[in-house]
């Protein structure tokens, strides 16, 4: 999942969930774990993350 930031740039972030997981939900845990490290804020507008399931 790819997450776009305050500085321009996007941030990658894998995200393990089961296959029925929701897609909000993938969002919400990859956000939470870029808001906890020291990369600029990222955007937390779901419509503005990319999100691709990778098996």
């Amino acid at each position: 999942m790819a997450l776009p930031a305050v500085d321009g740039r996007q941030y990658v972030y894998r995200v393990d969930a089961p296959a029925e997981a929701l897609l909000a939900d993938l969002f919400w845990e990859a956000w939470h774990c870029h808001d906890e490290s020291a990369f600029p804020r990222a955007w937390d507008v779901f419509d503005a993350a990319v999100i691709r399931r990778v098996d």
